[in-house]
């Protein structure tokens, strides 16, 4: 597996797949146990990944804890994130939830506990709670920092504006954000807003839930069967994008998901493969090994492209008509 800086303001080497532990343990019910999700730990890490994202909420703590166990007697061969703000309690009373420092503060501690360590590597809200102020926010993770409980902070689902606001205060080292063939509305800001303050990336969703694998046109179950039901998996835009990753997908004799992570990889960002098997897993590594061609990736591009609106759209057609860039153009 490839390494890449982890943004431009760290020095900082991440694995170029991210492992996400959504799946790890059956707390709410679905997921892989503790014994498949350590198989699936040691799957990536001798293919050389490095990165784990959980959350304390995943599984409801259970995930933290299945990675901190795998984790223990190799700690700093492993680049741990985990998230806060939705706590780890099936039902957190309302002082125990959110991004206040209260909420950080509490959640920071019980996660070292399940991680078996005493700091945390990257450390995030995981959504923007619509109510703590900025300020709180760079505050509590000015002080993770300075006790050494964590390394680098970042925000998850979280709005520009927001972020652009935490960034400008915090050295803050990277971003979560959705994104797929199926999901670039993040197209609009976000992602210009991360290159500007030299975040790393990181992109969960990579396979928009295992839609873009083609396999519930097939009657498999999935993650996406727990939200929607099976007429409901595909509108006009996902059938065409669907189709065309099946066409690339022969055309190289890999899987259409293989495709549809390989897209994701070319963005130079670090998509987020969640696995609750190990087959799972074997199929997303297998991806860093695609290469497509510009015909494959401007086709995608153009089916899966989102509309920027305003001001993004005025401002493209007055700056095409600008005497500057006439000049230029010249």
């Amino acid at each position: 597996m490839n390494y890449k800086l982890f943004g431009t303001h760290t020095g900082l080497y991440a694995s170029e797949l991210i492992l996400g532990g959504s799946m790890f343990g059956t707390r709410k019910g679905y997921g892989a146990s503790p014994d498949d999700a350590k198989r699936i730990l040691a799957a990536y890490t001798d293919a050389g990944g490095n990165l784990i994202d959980i959350s304390d909420q995943y599984q409801l703590g259970e995930a933290e804890e299945i990675v901190g166990d795998f984790t223990k007697h190799k700690r700093n061969n492993f680049i741990i994130c985990t998230k806060y703000t939705r706590s780890s309690e099936a039902t957190p009373s309302v002082s125990n939830s959110g991004n206040h420092r209260k909420a950080m503060r509490q959640a920071v501690e019980l996660s070292l506990k399940r991680l078996k360590t005493d700091y945390i590597d990257i450390y995030m809200p995981h959504f923007d709670d619509g109510i703590t102020p900025a300020e709180e926010i760079i505050r509590g993770m000015e002080d993770l920092v300075h006790s050494g409980k964590v390394l680098y902070t970042g925000l998850t689902n979280f709005p520009a504006w927001k972020a652009a606001v935490i960034a400008s205060s915090i050295q803050l080292a990277t971003i979560q954000i959705e994104y797929n063939l199926l999901q670039r509305t993040a197209d609009r800001e976000l992602i210009a807003m991360a290159a500007h303050f030299g975040l790393g990336t990181m992109m969960y969703s990579p396979l928009a839930g295992g839609l873009l694998t083609g396999k519930y046109r097939k009657g498999e179950t999935g993650r996406m069967n727990l939200i929607t039901t099976a007429d409901q998996h595909e509108n006009a835009t996902t059938k065409t994008i669907i189709d065309h990753l099946l066409l690339i997908a022969a055309e190289l004799d890999v899987t259409p998901g293989q495709v549809a992570l390989a897209w994701v990889l070319q963005k130079g960002a670090f998509p987020i493969v969640g696995a609750r098997t190990l087959a799972h897993l074997e199929d997303s590594l297998k991806a860093t090994a695609i290469s497509l061609s510009t015909e494959h990736i401007n086709d995608l591009n153009r089916l899966s492209a989102v509309s920027l609106g305003y001001p993004h759209e005025v401002l493209a057609t007055v700056q095409k008509s600008a005497p500057v860039a006439n000049h230029q153009n010249s």
